[in-house]
């Protein structure tokens, strides 16, 4: 095979017919023609840089008839065969390689038999493989190319290499027993005896135990503290407030502050998994909401209920542990994980729109400021006989709680009039787009081209935090009352008169502790979900 320079230049006066026919007064290497046998075809092999292209361009072409193409090739012998390599400046050597690889190719008698044959990229991909496996390669510092090497005596046939490939018999198999031995290694096959998953897990830590703490003594591990810390929080908090506001502040953001402290010493001194999710997620939100909702209706105490409900959870979480029930997770397929993790982002969408909106409702615009605007209301006494303390009380001095709860009823033309603050809605919207648009940014920030890739690994991995920071110090500057999420300054419970410890039942029915078994079924179905798909 006649292989032509890495770069040619053909006038731009030649035109297509006189590269067909050749030119007639080029003669070529007569020398070198005399050893070419009759009927040979040729392979054109051309490499350049360009300045108009940013990625590497090639194109391997095998012409339908060989033809003569004038003085591109050494000898006048038709061409068959073309590939083009095109790419941006300064990569040339680099080029000039490939172009030696594709004719060594070339000059392979299979390869080329392939190449004459193939009728789509994968026969030519197969038709390289197979040069690869058979190729002898030297490697460049057991050998000097100054030295020649010498043909051989006698060329080897290539008859064996186009002879297909005997399959090699497949060892038997059975496809069950293999899985079932991936299961119980990663632990996830019954052991068909009780606690037996959970001895397992301590006998794999146990190994470890000692030098997870100890590793994490080590410097490097300052920075992920640092990120840990401000990851577990943010959420930990974020949910507080979503929680403050499903469950009339019987959980906020200090009892998630301390349920989060609680689960991550635990999980972090005797959990085999510790960065499993440390907090509420969305689904668990809709599930407190759900129950608040439920013992606000029917009068109950929605903290005595609920620890009836924790109380059940933690003793069928117990059985589940008990009879291995983490086996059940191989059997959970992509689509299943797919629809939770969509669930729980769905969720943060519309909580975060909702809170958003809301404040347009408490702060709406002022869209026809020359109105004039009542705040006339006042408290009227229900129409019952009341005791004689409730006769002498100043019924027009009672706010809207006070009255309700005397069962009075507001009257006035200000009683439902709006509360305009200048800007604060406004304000919110650009401080939820700019914390959302700024975090992506960062985020992607990872792959810029602006300063060493630890800074921008540090500033991507830090994103939420800093995005954060950035839009509550612009609020705190601006100055405008915008609503904050409130966080107790002091250890105490969130909701005014209620202490730590909470009493089984209050106000509840002895039975409702029976009635808490069927949602604290649905709150193990999400609690198990959590931790063993999207954690």
């Amino acid at each position: 095979m006649d292989r032509s320079p890495s770069s040619v230049s053909i006038s731009r006066n030649h035109s297509s017919s006189a590269l067909e026919n050749g030119d007639a007064n080029h003669k070529g290497n007569t020398h070198f023609m005399r050893k070419i046998p009759a009927g040979a075809e040729t392979s054109n092999i051309l490499v350049g840089e360009v300045d108009f292209l940013d990625k590497t361009l090639s194109a391997f072409i095998r012409l339908s008839q060989a033809g003569i193409m004038g003085d591109l090739t050494e000898v006048p012998v038709p061409t068959r065969f073309i590939f083009v390599l095109l790419g941006p400046m300064g990569g040339i050597s680099g080029f000039h390689e490939i172009g030696r690889a594709m004719a060594t190719l070339m000059s392979d008698e299979v390869f080329h038999d392939v190449a004459y044959k193939a009728k789509n990229r994968n026969h030519l991909l197969a038709g390289i493989d197979e040069f690869l496996d058979a190729v002898t390669v030297l490697p460049p510092g057991e050998w000097d190319p100054a030295i020649r090497i010498e043909p051989p005596a006698a060329i080897p046939s290539q008859e064996v290499r186009k002879r297909p490939k005997e399959e090699k018999p497949k060892e038997d198999f059975d496809e069950e027993a293999d899985e079932q031995k991936l299961r119980e290694e990663s632990g996830l096959s019954r052991t068909g005896r009780l606690f037996g998953g959970l001895i397992n897990d301590v006998k794999r830590k146990a190994p470890f135990y000692f030098s997870d703490f100890k590793d994490a003594l080590a410097l490097q591990c300052v920075a992920s503290f640092i990120f840990l810390y401000f990851a577990c929080l943010s959420p930990i908090i974020t949910f507080g407030g979503l929680l403050s506001e499903a469950t009339g502040k019987n959980m906020a953001a200090m009892e998630s502050l301390v349920s989060g402290f609680v689960c991550g010493i635990g999980y972090g001194f005797f959990s085999g998994q510790p960065l499993t999710i440390l907090g509420s997620t969305g689904p668990v939100l809709v599930f407190e909401t759900i129950v608040y909702e439920f013992c606000k209706k029917v009068d109950w105490s929605y903290m005595s209920f609920r620890f009836w409900i924790g109380t059940w959870t933690a003793v069928i979480l117990i059985i589940l542990v008990a009879l291995d029930a983490s086996a059940c997770v191989c059997y959970i397929t992509r689509f299943t994980e797919e629809n939770f993790a969509t669930l729980i982002a769905f969720i943060f969408i519309y909580k975060a729109i909702e809170n958003v909106l809301s404040i347009g409702k408490k702060y709406p615009l002022n869209t026809i400021p020359s109105e004039t605007l009542g705040y006339d209301c006042w408290c009227k006494p229900p129409n019952i006989s009341l005791p004689s303390s409730y006769n002498n009380m100043n019924w027009t001095t009672l706010d809207k709680t006070a009255c309700e709860n005397y069962n009075g009823t507001m009257i006035g033309d200000g009683c439902n009039a709006p509360h305009y603050v200048p800007n604060v809605f406004l304000m919110s919207i650009i401080l939820f787009m700019g914390t959302f648009l700024l975090s992506v940014e960062l985020k992607d920030f990872k792959n810029a081209l602006f300063f060493p890739s630890k800074v921008r690994q540090v500033v991507s991995d830090f994103a939420v935090i800093i995005a954060i920071f950035s839009m509550s110090t612009l609020d705190h500057f601006v100055g405008i009352p915008t609503p904050k999420l409130e966080v107790p300054a002091e250890f105490k419970p969130t909701l005014e008169g209620r202490g730590w410890i909470i009493s089984p039942f209050q106000r509840n029915p002895l039975w409702s502790a029976i009635v808490a078994c069927l949602p604290a079924l649905l709150g193990t179905i999400l609690i198990f979900m959590d931790q063993q798909i999207t954690a």
